[in-house]
């Protein structure tokens, strides 16, 4: 914090003086960008895994995207020397949760390193802490947001890196969470979507694109 005090007359910097969840702090930080007038949001995690100089990454993307309805997920390489087997695993049950409650394939679900579509993003949440992360990019799709991977470096330095994730208590809560989302995928996003797709064709196109078709 003191280090970033010295730079307070070229930053905005918020103080949450309880510490009451990363989704929390990523919620109010989202707020205050709004309010600030901006329409997007890049996030990055302070535990020295990224490099800010893969900034322009997401915004090159952005900018080359015709659609600006985006949301982008920095894709590490979970494969190389270092990465701890539970961040691995962590991450490849995440992928496949997220492609079940929305449909899409992602490579890296969990990276903080993110750019995110500030305007469309849902109004309340369910969820406060590291799941929140889950949360927003699933009810992100739902919304018809783009969500997508732009591939970013990682560090993986035992000797430096600081992470604050409880292994038990904050995988049971994204188990939970991934519970309630899956249910609310199959009771009312399936049908929801299987409707729009009936309105939008003819009842012939809609036979054979969506039922005798369907995948």
């Amino acid at each position: 914090a003191l280090i970033l005090e010295a730079y307070q007359h070229q930053i905005t910097l918020i103080q949450l003086p309880i510490n009451r969840g990363k989704g929390n702090a990523l919620r109010t930080g989202f707020a205050r960008a709004q309010a600030l007038g901006y329409s997007y949001a890049i996030t990055i995690d302070s535990d020295g895994q990224h490099y800010p100089s893969d900034i322009p990454v997401f915004v090159d993307a952005l900018e080359e995207a015709k659609n600006k309805e985006l949301l982008l997920i920095g894709s590490r390489n979970m494969n190389q020397d270092g990465v701890p087997k539970k961040s691995s695993f962590g991450n490849t049950f995440s992928n496949f949760w997220f492609w079940f409650e929305t449909g899409i394939s992602l490579s890296d679900t969990q990276s903080g390193y993110r750019l995110y579509p500030l305007n469309k993003l849902a109004k309340k949440y369910y969820t406060r802490k590291f799941e929140f992360e889950i949360e927003v990019i699933v009810r992100a799709a739902w919304n018809d947001v783009e969500v997508k991977n732009v591939p970013v470096q990682v560090l993986y330095d035992s000797s430096e890196r600081v992470s604050h994730f409880r292994p038990f208590k904050d995988f049971t809560r994204i188990s939970i969470l991934n519970t309630l989302l899956v249910c609310i995928t199959l009771l009312y996003i399936i049908p929801r979507n299987f409707l729009r797709s009936f309105k939008k064709k003819s009842f012939k196109a809609f036979l054979k694109e969506d039922i005798l078709q369907t995948n």
